[in-house]
């Protein structure tokens, strides 16, 4: 356990980073599946619009570190695709 005030706020930071950056990723999650789920229903204008979103969100989380660059891509590059065969 952290015994020197620094190590205490260090764990305080800590806990608040894992939680903002669980939520960052889980956003993106989401956004996956609702651009999933209208491509399912064969809407192409509102995946393109959701795509756009996504592909957004996907580069914030490569910026901040959270996702590696290639992942990103590769879940761009899957959905676009899918998109293009509609």
């Amino acid at each position: 356990m952290a015994n020197t005030p620094q190590a205490r706020k260090r764990v305080r930071q800590a806990m608040k980073a894992r939680e903002r950056n669980a939520s960052q990723k889980s956003a993106f999650r989401t956004s996956i599946k609702r651009v999933l789920k209208s491509l399912a229903d064969k809407n192409k204008e509102k995946s393109n619009e959701l795509f756009k979103e996504t592909t957004s969100l996907a580069g914030k989380l490569v910026k901040k570190g959270l996702m590696h660059k290639n992942k990103a891509a590769r879940y761009q590059s899957k959905i676009n695709k899918q998109i293009r065969s509609l």
